[in-house]
């Protein structure tokens, strides 16, 4: 199956042709300043901060530093612990109940940072549920969706497992904790039980962390018969190793004979050029279809748009309309960032010239805002112990 990034579209859910560059100034002024983010995150994170006061969403901290002290601030990417709690980080009751029940059921060793899931609306971590739990809830709508996402491969969706790995640190896989986000029991058209394996990202600049390289991984390397040079270095690199890992247990998982066939999916943003990039690049590593064996795991990148307007098509247009606003209008962003541009150069005109900036001439609020001002901006940062938390991939 050729592999490529999906351009299928609706109308209803077009993306801009790149994402918006906000002013640092805005950022600062709604508490989404973070000076590492890509251009991509920077308006994703203010995305996510107008979807949160649109819902009447109070926002939190964020906590970064060792176990023994951390820095806190203001962040209105971030929801409240209250807000957390109570499952406001994803867009139904319903999907709320599905990760409670599915914490409670995860499997041993899965790595599921808790506090990314409930409290970060920026992380791909509530992106995994909110996109794939309605699916979940009602799998006739995961077959209608995959049936249209990927025809040659699907016929029927049996069921979906989240964070989700063959064989955690056996040394027949990869000998790590390396996960997959989740997995899905299928049909095929031929009537063969296979398996889908998904990788989700939202806004990543695929800059690491990185798994701890294993003598294992160049093993496996050769031993799974994917690529064109098992020994690239670009494999190993901090933008593709992830990939590398994860489609080597998807093929590990055939080879065990745990799945009689599979494919692994990457699904991110059609404007997050960085993972776009890690997804055409690590395709260029892969033996040609023609070239390999039909019982090679295939490689498909989605688009994060192509995901959501299939949903609207499969009859689901709620929920693809939540996802939409909340992900990918990236239209808000560029009108909420340019309201505030003019809005700003129109009071500092007026106190130039002597005049007070009229009551009008401020942007209106677009919501509550927990925390107005941010700690690095005032320096009221403060200390405190905060416990560790072991992250996910093969460094576990």
């Amino acid at each position: 199956m050729k592999s490529h990034v999906s351009t299928i579209e609706c109308h209803l859910y077009t993306p801009m042709t790149r994402v918006p560059l906000v002013p640092e100034n805005v950022l600062r002024r709604h508490n989404v300043h973070f000076s590492i983010d890509t251009r991509f995150r920077r308006a994703a994170r203010l995305l996510q901060y107008l979807w949160l006061c649109e819902q009447g969403i109070p926002t939190g901290i964020h906590v970064q530093g060792t176990a023994d002290a951390a820095i806190t601030m203001e962040l209105g990417s971030c929801l409240s612990p209250e807000a957390a709690d109570a499952g406001r980080n994803f867009l139904s009751p319903a999907i709320h109940g599905l990760v409670r029940r599915e914490l409670v059921m995860r499997e041993e060793g899965a790595m599921i940072d808790e506090d990314r899931l409930f409290r970060n609306a920026l992380s791909s971590m509530p992106l995994v549920f909110n996109l794939f739990g309605p699916m979940v809830i009602d799998p006739r709508l995961a077959t209608s969706v995959f049936r249209r996402l990927l025809p040659d491969f699907v016929h029927t969706v049996e069921g979906i497992t989240f964070e989700h790995s063959p064989g955690r640190h056996e040394d027949r896989f990869l000998a790590d904790g390396t996960a997959f986000d989740l997995a899905m029991r299928v049909v095929t058209p031929d009537g063969e039980e296979a398996t889908v394996f998904f990788e989700i990202k939202y806004s990543e600049d695929m800059a690491g962390p990185a798994a701890r390289m294993r003598p294992r991984y160049d093993e496996a390397s050769r031993e799974v018969r994917l690529f064109k040079d098992p020994q690239s270095h670009r494999l190993r690199a901090l933008a593709l190793e992830q990939l590398w890992r994860e489609h080597m247990l998807a093929q590990l998982t055939v080879d065990q004979g745990i799945t009689t066939r599979a494919l692994f999916v990457a699904v991110g943003p059609r404007l997050n050029r960085r993972v776009n990039a890690a997804f055409r690049i690590y395709e260029s590593e892969l033996i040609g279809e023609e070239d390999r064996d039909s019982t090679r795991v295939g490689f498909k990148a989605l688009t994060l748009e192509a995901v959501i307007a299939v949903l609207a098509d499969a009859g689901a247009s709620e929920i693809a309309t939540a996802l939409w606003r909340r992900y990918c209008d990236f239209e808000r962003v560029y009108d909420f960032a340019l309201h505030e541009f003019a809005a700003t150069n129109l009071t500092s005109s007026n106190n130039s010239e002597g005049r007070p900036g009229r009551e009008g001439d401020a942007p209106k609020a677009v919501g509550k805002i927990a925390n107005p001002v941010p700690a690095s901006a005032t320096g009221r940062s403060k200390v405190h112990p905060r416990s560790s938390k072991a992250s996910r991939g093969g460094a576990s």
